[in-house]
């Protein structure tokens, strides 16, 4: 074979490798564009800052709690259904299920009493939790996990989190997220705003940024957190209830604690399964 024989043979090889790179490449581009995972387009900080890990959908290696020695795993969670939307307002009505979501915070003797309550009835709960009652109370993460029950991040502080700046914004949802993280192994799927029911554009590209690919709003609201009564917040709460409700409830109220076993069973004999925000739309 002559020296230009093997030169052509040579660079027909090279042109084929890296015409096949090439289209790698631009399939990883498509996908990291497209995909339910791709950054919205205003959510990259000016100035670069690490922030959590993206939510976990299977289990996750946890990292060491406050005294040093592993947290829980977070569960396997399972997909979400194919087009569900950024902001999740309600889940979908084919299937007789709804979702009873708790604000996360209060008297940790109360969340227990709730989340027995729930187990009791086979329900699973999803709790958005307040960064800083896990700061005081991080043995609920594993108390909640451990019932079968999800974990979803409600800010820092509970403070108002439409009125703040970007940075302010972002400073609470990845401060709930480190706790969460450091606490379970994983973020968790859903964010919710602290005192709204919905977000704004600006708290939305905020939540991107911080890892979080679904928003967690509510369709029904007792007011349970203005301490009507037992009574009262069972009857709002089964008057509006239907296939894909999504409840907007809180711990830290005995008369939610009250209330959640007669709740359980009006909905079971309706039909009605109370199943987690993931289950939902699962």
């Amino acid at each position: 074979m002559t020296v230009d024989r093997r030169r052509i043979l040579r660079t027909t090889a090279q042109l084929a490798t890296l015409t096949a790179a090439g289209g790698l490449l631009a399939g990883c581009g498509q996908e990291a564009a497209t995909g339910a995972g791709a950054p919205h387009p205003s959510a990259a900080p000016t100035t670069p800052k690490p922030g959590p890990s993206a939510p976990a959908t299977g289990s996750a290696s946890p990292s060491a709690g406050p005294s040093g020695s592993a947290g829980p795993s977070a569960p396997v969670l399972p997909p979400l259904a194919a087009g569900t939307p950024f902001e999740v307002v309600t889940g979908p009505q084919t299937r007789q299920q709804v979702a009873l979501t708790f604000h996360g915070q209060g008297d940790p003797k109360l969340a227990t009493a709730l989340l027995e309550a729930a187990e009791q009835h086979g329900a699973r709960l999803t709790v958005m939790v307040v960064g800083s009652w896990l700061d005081q109370q991080p043995q609920m993460a594993q108390r909640i996990l451990s019932g079968g029950h999800e974990l979803g991040n409600h800010t820092q502080n509970h403070q108002d989190i439409s009125s703040m700046s970007p940075d302010q914004a972002y400073a609470e949802i990845t401060a709930c997220a480190d706790r969460l993280k450091a606490l379970t192994g994983s973020i968790g799927r859903w964010f919710r705003p602290s005192e709204a029911q919905y977000a704004t554009t600006q708290v939305k590209d905020q939540a991107r940024r911080a890892g979080y690919e679904h928003i967690l709003s509510f369709d029904l609201d007792p007011r349970d957190y203005q301490d009507p009564g037992a009574d009262v917040v069972q009857r709002r709460i089964l008057a509006s209830a239907k296939a894909g409700s999504i409840v907007a409830l809180h711990m830290g109220h005995q008369g939610t604690v009250d209330a959640l076993p007669a709740v359980l069973t009006a909905l079971q004999q309706r039909g009605l399964s109370a199943v987690t925000a993931s289950q939902l739309c699962a």
